[in-house]
C-alpha cells in the first residue's frame, strides 16, 4: 500500500511539473523545473548567449527570474572562490543601497557545478504593501555550470521566504546539465 501511494503521490507531482529543456548552442543541455503551472518562459538566443526569463502567469504573483548563459572561450572561474569573489564584487554596487549593505556571496546548493548568489532588500519597500514589478527583495548570482557553460542569474520577489522566490530558487538548484554528446544519460 505505501508503493502505491509513493507511485500516486510522485505521478500526481510530475502532472503539476512545468519543465524547459535548454540547448546550449554545441555545449550541452540545460533542464529547468518549476513545481506548477504558474511560470512562462521566454527564451531568446542572442548568438553568443541566451536570455530566459521567467515570469508569473497569475497577476498576484510579483515575482520573476532572468538567466543569461554565456559560453566563455577561457575558463575565469575554474574554481569556487574565484567564482565567489566575483559574485561578491558585482553585486557591490547593490549593495550600496540596500538593507544589507554589503554583498555576502552564498553558495547555490547544486547538483551541476557550482555557483554563488547574494541576496539584497530594498529599504524603501520595507513594510509596504506589495506593488507589481516592484521588488522587496533581489538575489544576483553566477553559477559555473562547465568550463565553457556559464549562468547569470538574477531572482527578483517580495521576501527570500515568499512562494514565489522559493519556487524559483528550486527551480535554478535543480537544474539539470547534459554535457555534449552525453544523450542525456547524466540525467
Amino acid at each position: 500500500m505505501k508503493k502505491i501511494l509513493a507511485l500516486f503521490f510522485l505521478l500526481a507531482g510530475s502532472v503539476w511539473e512545468q519543465s524547459q529543456d535548454l540547448n546550449l548552442a554545441g555545449h550541452g543541455k540545460l533542464a529547468l523545473f518549476l513545481v506548477d503551472e504558474g511560470w512562462k518562459f521566454n527564451v531568446a538566443e542572442y548568438g553568443d548567449r541566451l536570455l530566459v526569463t521567467i515570469t508569473p502567469t497569475k497577476d498576484d504573483v510579483n515575482a520573476s527570474c532572468s538567466l543569461t548563459i554565456t559560453y566563455p572561450e577561457r575558463d575565469r572561474f575554474d574554481n569556487s572562490s574565484r567564482l565567489k569573489m566575483e559574485v561578491e564584487v558585482r553585486g557591490e554596487a547593490l549593495a550600496e543601497h540596500s538593507s544589507e549593505g554589503k554583498a555576502y556571496a552564498k553558495a547555490f546548493n547544486l547538483s551541476s557545478g557550482y555557483g554563488f548568489h547574494c541576496d539584497f532588500t530594498d529599504p524603501d519597500l520595507i513594510g509596504k504593501p506589495p506593488e507589481k514589478g516592484n521588488f522587496k527583495t533581489i538575489s544576483m548570482g553566477l553559477i559555473h555550470v562547465a568550463p565553457d557553460v556559464l549562468v547569470e542569474v538574477g531572482i527578483s520577489a517580495d521576501g527570500f521566504k515568499s512562494a514565489p522566490y522559493q519556487a524559483l530558487l528550486g527551480m535554478i538548484e535543480g537544474m539539470e546539465f547534459t554535457p555534449p554528446g552525453d544523450g542525456g544519460r547524466n540525467r
